[in-house]
């Protein structure tokens, strides 16, 4: 499985690409692929962007030269569009009306359509990333202005979003009517600032003010911001593996904190799937906040049973599937003296083809481990995600086609427990119907069939 992407802007601050660059560093684990920044400046817009992370993109040097009031950066991992530079965002255009630069989060899941429409009146298309059909529609001729424009534009796509735009003088942030993806609304010293987790305007200083809305466009300009909603209201269909696995236990998500909300899904499992043993222990990071109210509601010691070196990526977002094993046993290592001759519960966030899980359990088997029953604070991936989570086919998702128990035997684990959808839904805040639960269920939010998302993908 593989993330997807991170947003942020600010509108009205002399150092808006410094923190930009900031803002970008906290929302990295969104992203490792690319990075971008794009400034506005005396009447235009600057672009810097490259493959690779944050810190190996941007120097204080560059820094420096997109000096300007407002700023739009993006961190990325591809969903649709390969994985080259033409790809990486924000994604820059000069049209009848000046120029304007994007950065999206999500997946239209009518891409190929609208991209064989607009291509039939002869638009050419510089990228393979659904991002790019938005701009086309944005730039036809017709509309009226930038708010027109854009209301026309995304009336026509489906699927998820959360963009930020800028122009010379404005920054746009919008969220797609049913809130799929998260883009939170913040001010610092005057300006105001969008990102997708709190913990962006954290490391800057700035203060939370709200969530951007569903269906919501908000239009700032330098410390003004003018709201706009007009789409109608649909059923809220908010991504609930946000909460279970992407966002930082730090952000603030949707209203709530994710480490707490993290917290009471593992409290759920031990609550479904009691094991005897001798330690609870995490896959670090992403099962740490699960381990804890899995051991705080068994009653059973919390242990550090692996390491992880924060030193490299997270191995899924790695490109080249060639390098992942290798990736896996760099990033975590056992601590034998803890494990030896115990028996250990072991919690992570989700298991997708289960060849990672395998090798987890091979290296407490390793290191002593006696028994190894190991619980996941989700339900079964089951479906493919075409909301903007780029989860392999359902051919290789092995929860599609094995029980528990065959994964199990399959992993080496003694026991392999799942929290059930009942308890995600009674776990996470309420209310239960307004999360996106397809990946689980199949049940998918838009009209459009699974076989058509598909399409999208071979865009």
């Amino acid at each position: 499985m593989k993330e997807y992407c991170g947003l942020f802007g600010i509108s009205g601050h002399e150092k808006a690409a410094w923190l930009t660059y900031l803002g970008l560093y906290s929302l990295q684990h969104r992203g490792q692929e690319s990075a971008g920044i794009a400034v506005a400046r005396n009447g235009n817009i600057a672009l810097m962007k490259e493959m690779g992370l944050v810190s190996d993109v941007f120097k204080t040097g560059d820094l420096e030269e997109l000096g300007g009031g407002m700023s739009l950066g993006h961190v990325r991992y591809s969903t649709t569009g390969s994985s080259r530079l033409v790809n990486a965002q924000p994604f820059m255009v000069r049209y009848s009306r000046g120029t304007i630069a994007i950065a999206h989060n999500g997946n239209l899941v009518n891409a190929r359509e609208l991209r064989s429409r607009l291509e039939g009146f002869g638009a050419i298309f510089q990228t393979t990333m659904d991002s790019e059909v938005i701009v086309h529609l944005i730039a036809k001729p017709t509309y009226q202005d930038l708010e027109h424009s854009l209301i026309r534009s995304l009336e026509q796509v489906e699927g998820s979003y959360a963009l930020i735009l800028l122009t010379p003088d404005t920054l746009v942030g919008a969220r797609d009517p049913r809130g799929f993806r998260p883009l939170s609304l913040g001010s610092y010293e005057g300006a105001y600032v969008l990102a997708s987790e709190t913990c962006a305007l954290d490391l800057i200083g700035a203060e939370f003010v709200r969530d951007v809305e569903p269906g919501e466009i908000v239009f700032l300009n330098g410390g003004e911001m003018r709201s706009v909603k007009p789409f109608p209201a649909q059923r809220p269909a908010v991504c609930i593996f946000e909460y279970i696995y992407f966002a930082r236990p730090d952000s603030r998500l949707f209203g709530h904190n994710v480490h707490q909300v993290r917290k009471e899904l593992g409290r759920q499992l031990a609550r479904e799937h009691y094991v005897d043993a001798d330690m609870v222990i995490a896959v670090p990071d992403s099962g740490n906040s699960a381990a804890m109210g899995y051991a705080e509601e068994s009653g059973i010691l919390y242990e550090m049973g692996l390491v992880r070196n924060h030193y490299i990526g997270r191995t899924f977002i790695d490109p080249s599937p060639e390098h992942r094993d290798l990736m896996v046993r760099i990033k975590i290592n056992p601590i034998r003296e803890v494990l030896q001759g115990k028996r250990v519960v072991l919690v992570d966030d989700s298991i997708v083809r289960a060849t990672t899980s395998r090798k987890r359990v091979d290296t407490l088997r390793a290191a002593g481990a006696r028994e190894i029953h190991m619980r996941i604070s989700s339900p079964p991936i089951t479906h493919s995600c075409y909301y903007g989570i780029d989860t392999p086919s359902r051919e290789e998702l092995i929860a599609a086609w094995k029980t528990p128990v065959e994964i199990a035997k399959s992993i080496g684990a003694d026991s392999l427990g799942y929290l059930s959808v009942e308890g995600l839904l009674k776990a996470a805040p309420p209310p239960a119907e307004n999360y996106c639960t397809a990946c689980f269920t199949g049940r998918y939010i838009t009209e459009t069939c699974e076989e058509t998302c598909k399409a999208c993908f071979e865009v």
